[in-house]
């Protein structure tokens, strides 16, 4: 397979899109308004912009969960501090929400692997309790692009399931079929660490590497994932394996939660050699809202200076912060009871409006990392490989969010910022839900294949 050339087809829709954004800078740059190239006023792009948003179903393909969130007396129903939960999802207008079965990564022993296991099995049981137990009425589970469709159309919200870590597959290639049959729909390699099947990025920082790509496992599990109709998400392996699964897959592949590495040096993203791979292959990157992914130093900037600010206001109040950020805090407030639980929450979220009042009125303080970095990590992806192999994610609950899309109640702002750069409603619908379900589709068509053919 050849990733050098894109096919003509993504070529001339790469240049069309540049004569776009090219025309509306000249109209900007002429005094005229590039968001509104029919004279609308900015009540009239909001408008429309809303009409965009209810009509296109919007889906966030990756949000982590924590069991403790799906009880019967504590759950999604109920407006959690989560970043996603159906309140959220509802008053944002978000419609689809991968749910994560997510699995550190720890010792590759059989003991590690037991353990990787009973976590992932949990965090399935907990999904299907929210659809068939919790709120029915509300949400439900998606195994396929028609269940989106009618899920959505019955005005319920949806649930689908996505994997991050092989980690808990072990050395048991047939809990691929299995994690399927619980309703996987995507599954990474490897996570931050590497694991039986695959090389993680994060050996890049050190160049230590286990496999230097797959490992012989972890390229039968590509063709296991395969036939099982289950797609493989490269957000978190290492180039390499990225490289080599795209050269053994027979079907089109997603990255779930990553971003563009030309504008945000990490090595979570992805650089244009990949990126030009995945479009070759057919498949599509989600575009992930993670501030330290988009803008690395904007958001180091930032940060500094809100903490600073942040433990400045909490001391004049004699509050006592946890360190570690917003997922050691959620950890953190779990070893609490309900009342203590609520009242850091409460105090912690006055902490965050004074630390924003304050930030506002002080001079030369710097930007966060907002929604228009995000469009802009999808700009510039558009651009390289067609929109038709571009997405949005989130990584919400898993350290994601950016100014202006921080919580699912937010969502509306990143159509919003799509409307304001001149994207039409049928590309807005391919970016949040159509590309992805597309390669869904795709993925599952190929599996049929290869389970008809024995």
């Amino acid at each position: 397979m050849t990733h050098t050339l894109l096919g003509t087809r993504t070529v001339l829709r790469r240049h069309a899109r540049s004569i776009t954004l090219a025309a509306l800078a000249i109209l900007a740059a002429c005094g005229g308004a590039a968001d509104a190239p029919s004279g609308e006023s900015e009540e009239e792009l909001v408008a429309r912009a809303r009409g965009i948003h209810e009509r296109v179903i919007t889906l966030d393909t990756h949000d982590d969960i924590n069991p403790a969130n799906f009880t019967a007396d504590r759950n999604y129903t109920m407006d959690l501090e989560t970043q996603v939960n159906l309140p959220k999802m509802e008053e944002g207008g978000l419609d689809v929400s991968w749910m994560i079965v997510y699995v550190g990564q720890g010792d590759l022993t059989d003991a590690g692997f037991d353990e990787a296991y009973a976590q992932a099995v949990s965090k399935f049981d907990a999904i299907h309790r929210l659809t068939t137990e919790i709120a029915p009425d509300r949400i439900g589970l998606a195994l396929n692009s028609d269940d989106v469709r009618r899920l959505a159309a019955e005005g319920k919200k949806v649930a689908m399931i996505g994997i991050e870590n092989g980690y808990p597959v072990g050395m048991d290639i047939g809990r691929v079929r299995e994690f399927a049959e619980r309703g996987g729909r995507y599954m990474s390699l490897a996570h931050n660490g590497h694991s039986q099947l695959a090389d993680s990025n994060t050996g890049e920082a050190l160049d230590d590497w286990l496999h230097e790509g797959l490992s012989d496992l972890g390229r039968d599990v590509v063709a296991e994932m395969n036939r099982w109709g289950i797609m493989i998400d490269l957000s978190h392996p290492s180039k390499v394996a990225n490289m080599e699964t795209l050269e053994l897959t027979r079907a089109p592949v997603i990255a779930s939660h990553s971003a563009a590495r030309a504008l945000g040096d990490h090595s979570r993203n992805m650089d244009d050699e990949q990126l030009l791979a995945l479009a070759e292959n057919g498949g599509v990157v989600q575009t992930v809202a993670f501030r330290s992914y988009l803008r690395p130093d904007k958001n180091r900037a930032f940060s500094e200076a809100s903490q600073d600010v942040m433990r400045e206001i909490a001391e004049e109040r004699g509050f006592e912060l946890t360190g570690g950020g917003r997922r050691a805090m959620f950890m953190a407030m779990q070893s609490m009871d309900e009342a203590e639980r609520e009242a850091y929450l409460e105090e912690y979220q006055t902490l965050q409006a004074l630390t924003e009042a304050r930030m506002a009125e002080t001079e030369g303080m710097p930007e966060p990392v907002s929604v228009s970095d995000l469009v802009d990590h999808i700009d510039y992806m558009v651009d390289l490989i067609g929109l038709e192999h571009v997405g949005i994610s989130s990584d919400f609950d898993g350290g994601g969010g950016v100014s202006g899309w921080d919580d699912a109640s937010e969502t509306f702002n990143v159509t919003l910022e799509l409307v304001r750069r001149g994207y039409t409603e049928e590309e807005i619908g391919m970016l949040w839900s159509g590309n992805l379900l597309r390669v869904l589709d795709e993925v599952q068509a190929v599996a049929a294949e290869i389970q008809a053919a024995g």
